[in-house]
């Protein structure tokens, strides 16, 4: 008997940049390998949660300008994350709640009108290879799948069964805990974040930070910046005052972490997110708590940003 071909997702449009992404591979920077993962981790799970998925499989993560996809087996998909147009078949759907989409019809997420990143669940998950563990696309080390072009396809992951005590069929009724199914019916709105109007990250400073001046560091922890529209998944670059250096001498390249708060010579500060790099030579003057993180992943340019002492 030949075997059923594998459901699969293809890619109408990719838009400015549309990747794979999970809970990302954590556990492997004394080997080089950054985590990587979903920017906004919170938007990503609760978009899981909405279709029956558990709260770390593959979603897809647009950037800006959106997707669309087309799906060849019926299967029922929430967009969520950055407030953005939906639709089937160029018909308006339902955003941040479960839709169903049919064989064969294209389910769109336009532009995004607030935030930057949307997230697209789709109930069974998505499954192309795993890489150490994780299938998201890490775009600083290149490992995990490529970014999404025109005609790309991704392989969807098999919906719960019905009768699954923690993967429902019926994705707007609870059948767990919370993390495995969605709310049900009479729920009412589901809480996802808004996209800051103005972006507030809480920082531990150290461990370089002596190797600021005294001015540097109230102007980091007082002075008004705004987010760059240089920033990626790889760091958010910052525009406002540089930072001036109380020493000038070279810095060893050394273990760096998420959220950290790195100055290259330009003096301007850059957070580092989920694709950083695992070490550097430039002083790290502080550090941002991770759970302060899902807010800078959907700070568009131009948002205006302060640091605070955490």
């Amino acid at each position: 008997m030949t075997p059923t071909p594998a459901a699969r997702l293809h890619v109408v449009r990719p838009g400015a940049l549309t990747t794979v992404q999970d809970a990302g591979r954590p556990g492997w920077a004394h080997l080089g390998v950054g985590r990587s993962g979903a920017l906004d981790a919170p938007a990503a799970r609760l978009a899981n949660r909405l279709v029956g998925n558990p709260p770390d499989a593959a979603v897809l993560e647009t950037t800006l300008t959106g997707c669309a996809v087309r799906p060849d087996r019926p299967v029922v998909a929430v967009v969520g994350g950055a407030g953005c147009p939906v639709s089937v078949d160029g018909r308006p759907a339902a955003w941040g709640e479960p839709v169903r989409v049919p064989a064969g019809a294209v389910l769109e997420a336009g532009p995004a009108v607030i935030g930057l990143r949307s997230y697209l669940a789709f109930a069974g998950g998505l499954v192309p290879d795993a890489v150490l563990g994780s299938r998201s696309t890490d775009l600083l080390s290149g490992l995990g799948p490529a970014p999404l072009g025109a005609g790309d396809t991704v392989p969807l992951g098999d919906p719960a069964k019905p009768g699954d005590p923690l993967e429902p069929s019926d994705p707007a009724e609870r059948c767990g805990p919370a993390e495995r199914c969605g709310p049900p019916s009479a729920a009412g709105p589901v809480p996802w974040s808004g996209a800051p109007a103005e972006l507030v990250l809480p920082v531990h400073l150290g461990p370089r930070h002596d190797w600021f001046t005294a001015p540097a560091l109230r102007t980091l922890l007082t002075a008004g910046y705004r987010v760059s529209p240089h920033s990626n998944r790889i760091g958010l670059r910052t525009e406002g005052p540089a930072l001036e250096r109380s020493r000038t001498e070279e810095l060893p390249s050394e273990g760096v972490v998420l959220g950290a708060i790195q100055v290259p010579p330009d003096g301007r500060p850059v957070v580092f997110l989920h694709d950083h790099p695992t070490t550097g030579g430039y002083p790290v003057v502080g550090v941002v708590a991770e759970r302060a993180l899902a807010g800078a992943a959907q700070a568009a340019p131009g948002t205006r940003l302060r640091f605070v002492r955490a």
